[in-house]
């Protein structure tokens, strides 16, 4: 009966164990990356004196061996925020804390620091994601954080210049240097001269920054057309620092020369370059690169995430935090997303894999285990009991 109050007692402690798996995994229903665990159990045998198979083996309980981790995908719940990127696959962020130790997650939330880094909002351990050259390093905005400017050089119309006009302005033309400074100039058409022997029409074209003109140049139509070799000019730009620049202005296959209207609507219909530009926001696109916006409306991808994969599961640990840690570090491959093993979900996070219906269907059994085996210590108890009253009674 002692051996019954010991079986007893090994059933309360390994449901008192299973217990905790289960309230660790309902308390974290909502922590973004979480993966649920589940109990194993084990019986326990002693071996004694001769049975059907030479032995006898008889039970002297249960023991708790552990828990194994369910690495089941959550669901993916949308944030709206730009830095929240999430993983559909198999693959896990890397994460290098300051002591140079690599830690894995499935928990996208990033920011970055004061100082430009990329980090995991939940620790603050750096990010690690692939560079230009190919190299496993921290994510930084050290020298990212202002775009180059870029020198205006082509310009093209679009738009009918009136056959029956005799001048048309185009104002506000702005155009950009080397340096990346900013010039406003304005087109002025007119002198219109038709040539009804050729069929050719002229128009002298004054580009004019200010009221300082910088160029007198040009154009022919030819059948409601700019004619090839005289529907484009140059204008040099001039630079306080960088020296001057040219931009080619041309008509193009957009523009036509007919009397439609007595009104010109030749326009600018497309140019190059652009100021200096400073870093206005960050995000991520469905590649794992990270997207940098600047003000002058360009973008740079200097980075890639780099995403962790394993020979097996089985050789990570949890660690808090969102975090695992892996026992062979020569099982990790190294890799980024697009590979067809994953893709990326952006502004989301993974939620906690964790089913409610059936951790608290687990919730039950373990109560009514435990209850079983609190009954039995209490059942044996009572025969030993009776055993002393039946001494005291002889």
């Amino acid at each position: 009966m002692l051996d019954s109050i010991y079986i007893g007692i090994s059933g309360l402690s390994s449901y008192s164990k299973g217990l905790k798996t289960i309230s660790n995994n309902v308390t974290n229903l909502n922590t973004p990356g979480f993966k649920s665990s589940q109990t194993q159990f084990s019986d326990l045998f002693n071996q004694g004196g001769l049975g059907s198979h030479g032995h006898q083996r008889q039970g002297s309980g249960v023991s708790m061996l552990g828990t194994s981790v369910n690495f089941a995908a959550g669901e993916f719940r949308s944030t709206g925020n730009p830095m929240d990127i999430a993983i559909d696959g198999q693959g896990f962020f890397v994460l290098r804390d300051d002591n140079g130790n690599l830690s894995y997650t499935k928990a996208g939330q990033f920011q970055f620091n004061e100082d430009g880094v990329l980090i995991s909002r939940t620790g603050g351990e750096k990010v690690m994601a692939f560079n230009a050259e190919g190299k496993l390093t921290e994510v930084t905005l050290d020298g990212l954080k202002s775009s180059p400017p870029a020198a205006t050089a082509n310009v093209a119309f679009a738009g009918n210049l009136s056959s029956v006009d005799t001048e048309h302005v185009i104002n506000n033309v702005t155009v950009y240097d080397k340096a990346g400074g900013e010039h406003s100039l304005s087109m002025v058409f007119n002198n219109r001269v038709d040539n009804t022997t050729t069929g050719e029409t002229t128009w002298t074209v004054a580009v004019k920054e200010g009221t300082n003109v910088l160029t007198t140049t040009t154009v022919k139509f030819k059948g409601g057309l700019p004619l090839a070799g005289s529907d484009a000019f140059n204008v040099d730009i001039s630079s306080t620092t960088m020296g001057n620049s040219t931009v080619a202005f041309k008509l193009g296959t957009n523009v036509t020369h007919n009397s439609a209207g007595t009104n010109s609507e030749l326009v600018i219909g497309s140019k190059d370059g652009y100021a200096m530009g400073t870093l206005v926001d960050q995000s991520f696109d469905e590649e794992g690169k990270i997207v940098l916006g600047y003000s002058n409306g360009q973008t740079s991808k200097p980075f890639q995430l780099a995403l962790a994969h394993f020979d097996s599961l089985d050789a990570l640990e949890q660690m808090g935090g969102n975090q695992f840690s892996v026992l062979k570090p020569d099982s990790v491959r190294y890799g980024v997303a697009g590979s067809g093993k994953e893709a990326i979900r952006t502004r989301a996070v993974e939620i906690s894999n964790v089913d409610l219906s059936q951790e608290f269907s687990d919730l039950i059994l373990n109560q009514r285990g435990y209850q079983a085996s609190s009954q039995i210590v209490s059942t044996a108890n009572e025969m030993i009991q009776q055993l002393f009253d039946m001494k005291r009674g002889g």
